[in-house]
Formats: structure tokens, C-alpha cells, sequence
């Protein structure tokens, strides 16, 4: 690190868990952040600010008006513009040293096979099940950690799923927990609303678990889903385990 380096990042490094070697280590990661809205905001603007090197977003969807009731890394200027693009722009405005790849593209199971083998870590932003299923599946095969958050009207949930057995020995994928073939009704902020700051919480938590996994700082969130209820601001918790049966992180599959 130079001299610029060790200012900008002084207050990560005076952590005695973090110190010079880890925010080397940040500084040489690279993650994948599925989704430039709501969650992908605060995901991406902590992850640039906090020294991460590389960070690849995906997001086919353009900016709207709507959108910037919570989606805090856009601007009223770049209504119109591609989201990863505006998300490109700032970010640089915080942190020009982080290498941006902006990609205008539903993730799809092909660009998530291709992206995923290339990330440190991937952080799921995005708001539809089989997206959520695809990028689950991506991380299996490729042992990769994923970071999954999700919020709609005042509940949020997070959790990580890390399939590397060395790391968490039995800990479930997302699969697991939400099985491919399960009914699920589809809600959007766009029918459901959402409450702006939901997102910037969870979101805010899913760029320190991705963090910590870059780090190996702690204990994850890895077999544990965390739900909150914004309302009362009233969090839950529940543990999970590995389903032998399932149909995507099973070995008999």
C-alpha cells in the first residue's frame, strides 16, 4: 500500500483483526454483487469505501424515479442511465481506486457460471426466487460464499451460505433452506412498497458479512437466517443445517 492507502484505510487497519495484512487482502479481493438497487446500493458503496478492489455488477434494469426513494448509490442526474452504470459512477465518486465492472445483463445460469468461478465472494441483491436459486447453485458448484439479503414493506432477512467445508463443516446452501420446487409468490417493491431505510440496514450487513468472509473475521452468519421485523425493529433467528437431501449442495445429487 502506499502512503494515500495507509491514510485513506487508517481506521481498518488500527483494527488489531484487521491491521496492514488485512486490508491487503481487501484490497486484492474481488466480489460479485448481483443487483444495483435497493440492497446493491449500500453493498457496493461499503464495499468500494471500505478498500475492496474489484467489485463486478449486474443489473439489466435502468434507473427510474421510483427507484431513488432507497437506492442510494443513483442520483436524479442519471435517471435513465443503465443501474451499473450509475452504480459505476458512484462509486468512483467515493473510491476511484476500486476496479468496476459494470454489467447490463440479466444473470442468467450461464453469465453466473462464468462470473461466479472468478469472485472471492458473491453477494446476492437481487429480488425474484429463481435468480436467488441460480446464483445459490453457481456458488455449490463453485464453493463460493454467498451473502443472500432480501427486504419488501418493513421485513428484511440475511443470512450467508458457505458451502466450503472447511470453513463451515454442515452449514446449508440456500437451497436448503428455501428448496427449488417450493410455491413461492413473487412480491415487488413495485406492488408491495418498500421502507427506504429496510434496505440500507440490510444491506449494510450484508457488505460486513461479505467482509468478514474475505478476512475469515469472526463468526459468519453461515447457518443462521436472521429476520427483521422493522416495524418493532425486532429481530429473529433461526439455525439451520445441510438438508442430505438437497437437490443442489447434497452429495448423493
Amino acid at each position: 500500500m502506499n502512503d494515500e492507502q495507509l491514510l485513506r484505510y487508517s481506521r481498518h487497519i488500527l483494527l488489531d483483526e484487521i491491521g496492514v495484512e488485512g486490508q491487503q487482502t481487501l484490497l486484492q479481493s474481488h466480489a460479485l454483487i448481483i443487483g444495483a438497487g435497493g440492497l446493491g446500493s449500500p453493498v457496493a458503496l461499503y464495499l468500494a469505501s471500505a478498500g475492496l478492489g474489484r467489485l463486478t455488477l449486474v443489473d439489466h434494469d435502468t434507473v427510474d424515479l421510483t427507484n431513488l426513494q432507497r437506492q442510494i448509490v443513483h442520483s436524479t442526474a442519471r435517471i435513465g442511465s443503465p443501474k451499473v452504470e450509475s452504480a459505476r459512477q458512484g462509486l468512483a465518486a467515493i473510491n476511484a481506486e476500486v476496479q468496476v465492472t459494470a454489467i447490463q445483463q440479466r444473470a442468467d445460469a450461464a453469465l453466473l457460471d462464468a462470473l461466479v468461478a472468478q469472485a472471492d465472494v458473491v453477494l446476492d441483491c437481487c429480488d425474484n426466487f429463481a435468480t436467488r436459486q441460480a446464483i445459490n447453485r453457481a456458488c455449490v458448484a463453485h464453493a463460493k460464499p454467498l451473502v443472500s439479503g432480501a427486504a419488501i414493506g418493513f421485513d428484511g432477512q440475511i443470512s450467508v451460505f458457505d458451502s466450503r467445508a472447511s470453513r463451515r463443516p454442515g452449514a446449508p446452501c440456500y437451497a436448503c433452506l428455501f428448496p427449488p420446487d417450493s410455491p413461492v409468490e413473487e412480491v415487488r417493491c413495485a406492488t408491495m412498497g418498500v421502507f427506504a431505510p429496510l434496505v440500507g440496514i440490510i444491506g449494510s450487513m450484508q457488505a460486513a458479512e461479505a467482509l468478514k468472509c474475505l478476512l475469515n473475521l469472526g463468526d459468519s452468519l453461515a447457518g443462521r437466517l436472521l429476520m427483521l421485523d422493522a416495524r418493532r425493529m425486532e429481530w429473529s433467528e433461526i439455525h439451520a443445517q445441510a438438508d442430505p437431501n438437497c437437490a443442489v449442495c447434497s452429495p448423493k445429487n
